[in-house]
């Protein structure tokens, strides 16, 4: 099945120009290349989940990070998600420490997202594939060119979004959002490298939520399953 028919209908109806590019189609015949002939992350059936599980006409917020993960049972195709039996990578949980400390939550039970996408968050990285144990090896192969077409589409047709922006690669997304209706929360990645300065309290989730309520919109419900909700 080709890439782009995993994506579901309204996602593919707004995305639809992009996704007739000759950058896309030469995106999608790499993709189908690396699929065939090497070990590539995530599924290849979860490469959209992001969009999949969320409709279009529901988000909220929009989380942009680097690159998936590229061990063994970690990349689901949401940015800094895990599936629930993998072990909670580094990143994710420097990002349920601050969770904890802006919001109050038990720490989640598993590293699984799939209750913000639901919830209108859009978890998606700069790139969507990476190649089995090394970082960043589906940069620059147009993954980039398909996910600024996305920011810049949902900056142009909606009102009110929050973007939150971790890491150099997310920050350069920041050009194609109209500050003018939009919020745009930038800070380090949450990486161990770099947490420290300044990803630690940066309260993206309590400032995401106020700016939601300023704008009569619904707060995100940030906290996720625990072990205290599981009693």
């Amino acid at each position: 099945m080709l890439l782009s028919m995993q994506l579901n209908s309204d996602w593919s109806t707004f995305l639809a120009d992009e996704l007739e590019t000759p950058s896309f189609h030469q995106l999608q015949n790499f993709i189908k290349h690396e699929y065939k002939t090497a070990k590539i992350y995530p599924p290849y059936e979860n490469v959209f989940s992001a969009f999949n599980l969320l409709p279009l006409e529901k988000v909220k917020v929009v989380i942009i990070g680097q690159d998936p993960y590229h061990g063994e049972n970690q990349a689901n195709g949401l940015a800094f998600s895990v599936g629930k039996s993998a072990k909670i990578p580094p990143s994710l949980k420097n990002i349920y420490k601050e969770l904890m400390e802006d919001m109050g939550c038990d720490l989640p039970y598993d590293g699984n997202l799939e209750s913000w996408a639901k919830e209108g968050v859009l978890l998606i990285n700069s790139v969507l594939t990476v190649r089995k144990s090394e970082a960043n090896s589906h940069r620059k192969k147009g993954w980039e060119e398909f996910t600024d077409a996305i920011i810049k589409q949902i900056s142009q047709n909606f009102e009110h979004i929050v973007f939150i922006l971790w890491g150099k690669p997310a920050h350069q997304k920041e050009k194609l959002v109209d500050v003018s209706k939009h919020l745009v929360i930038k800070s380090v990645h949450p990486s161990p490298l770099s947490a420290y300065r300044g990803f630690f309290g940066s309260k993206p989730f309590s400032q995401t939520n106020a700016y939601l309520k300023e704008h009569s919109l619904k707060p995100i419900k940030w906290c996720l399953p625990s072990q205290q909700t599981l009693l």
